[in-house]
């Protein structure tokens, strides 16, 4: 069995998320009104790193652009976010919300809730998005980015301790345990991988067998890399009196000192509120096993669905901040040539018809 964990909106560096995102939509102001009954141009779905750098393409270009987020980042835990050019170990909540300013210093919206439904607009031949508090907008188009959930191991002390002592990516968090005592939680295919990857950064990597199957080729891996597997299955990880890690703790009651684990949480698409689009999260496997789900989109984000696009880790739940910001960078650019390919479409059908000429009165 595995718990379903979803991080808590807590305080962040003096104030709770909500505090410090406050809802701008009252404040909103657009060069380009979507006009037509519609309430905006786009509606982007998530707040982060993907979602806000189309939303902040989008206004630039003038469109009227709103995000609807519900303030729950995937990445909340972390201490800082890394590998991201020029914002070094940036706090994941002084990310977003400089992100939000930005989009604000360019007329764009943030709606702060959670979205319900995401349909066909059948009366303007755009999008209606529903919420659960009730309320409901339009938008000719829809750029969606409301990430993954973390799904972890179902162990005593792995919720508790996710994201400071309990990682799963070495390029998010690697370096700050480089030469630490490391554990490898082998529960599926990516453990050994895993475990010859933070090879790299310490000497010291233990892999716990504990549920996962490893054939001869993999422990010759782990053999030649100086990398030792302890057999038998964990039942929790241990924390020192001030709540952090001191160790793993075996069936047979011994625990393994360590001052990091590793472990590889199932990545489920945040997709339920999609189902009245047409678009269904398909699954992400490694080795023919089941790692996660996304929503298929090509590499400009366009799904199955035309006029709605997707970005960042629910197309691609690996991704990093730095990609994901990328992808939603590309979505948003598509998304306004769309717009003025359409745009363009109509002015010229109505240049036409104001240059045919006109019927004469009839003389009475």
């Amino acid at each position: 069995m595995a718990t379903l964990f979803v991080f808590p909106v807590g305080t962040l560096h003096g104030g709770t998320i909500d505090e410090r995102w406050e809802d701008t939509v009252s404040g909103q102001t657009t060069g380009s009104p979507a006009g037509q009954g519609f309430d905006y141009d786009v509606i982007v779905i998530g707040g982060g790193a993907a979602g806000l750098s189309g939303a902040v393409a989008l206004a630039r270009f003038r469109r009227s652009v709103a995000v609807i987020d519900s303030g729950e980042p995937r990445n909340a835990p972390a201490e800082g976010v890394h590998n991201l050019l020029g914002r070094e170990n940036v706090s994941p909540a002084d990310l977003l919300a400089t992100g939000r300013a930005e989009l604000a210093g360019y007329g764009g919206a943030v709606i702060t809730g959670v979205v319900a439904t995401a349909e066909h607009d059948q009366q303007l031949g755009g999008f209606e998005v529903g919420l659960t508090d009730g309320r409901r907008f339009r938008a000719r188009r829809l750029l969606l980015a409301s990430g993954v959930v973390d799904t972890l191991p179902d162990l005593p002390g792995v919720a508790e301790l996710w994201g400071r002592a309990v990682l799963h990516c070495p390029y998010c968090h690697g370096w700050e345990f480089r030469d630490q005592a490391i554990g490898i939680l082998a529960t599926g295919p990516m453990a050994t991988h895993q475990a010859l990857m933070f090879r790299q950064l310490s000497d010291d990597v233990l892999l716990f067998r504990h549920t996962a199957a490893l054939d001869d080729d993999q422990l010759e891996q782990l053999a030649a890399r100086g990398i030792t597997v302890i057999d038998g299955e964990v039942t929790a990880l241990e924390r020192d009196p001030s709540g952090e890690l001191a160790g793993v703790r075996l069936a047979g009651g011994t625990v393994v000192p360590r001052q990091a684990i590793v472990v590889a949480p199932t990545m489920e698409a945040r997709a339920g509120f999609l189902t009245t689009l047409g678009l269904q999260p398909e699954p992400v496997e490694v080795n023919g096993v089941r790692i996660g789900s996304k929503i298929a989109a090509d590499g400009n984000g366009a799904t199955a669905v035309p006029g709605v696009w997707a970005a960042g880790n629910l197309t691609n739940p690996m991704a990093h901040v730095m990609i994901s910001a990328a992808a939603g960078l590309t979505a948003g650019a598509v998304i306004n040539g769309d717009l003025i390919t359409e745009e363009t479409a109509a002015a010229v059908a109505a240049a036409r018809a104001r240059a045919q000429p006109q019927p004469l009165d009839p003389v009475g």
